[in-house]
């Protein structure tokens, strides 16, 4: 069997950040996707409204309309 047959060890396939968080158990608090930016005020109270929601229902991923819930919570509503 070829050298280039062989499967690289688990630890060696996953990402920085992937071996960033086994190296401390946890997580950075970034979205990659948006490089680290400033946030508004209310962009900052959506993503933690968002967080505190995901935490509190074990819902890593919610739907469409789990997020209007926690949207109408903050207090928004669509003008007639």
């Amino acid at each position: 069997m070829s050298a280039a047959t062989i499967p690289a060890p688990r630890s060696a396939r996953r990402s920085p950040a992937a071996r960033a968080t086994v190296r401390h158990g946890r997580r950075r608090l970034i979205d990659p996707a948006t490089c680290e930016r400033v946030y508004a005020a209310d962009e900052l109270e959506f993503m933690q409204a968002l967080d505190q929601y995901k935490r509190t229902s074990g819902r890593m991923f919610p739907t469409c309309s789990e997020i209007l819930e926690v949207v109408k919570s903050l207090g928004y509503r669509r003008d007639a």
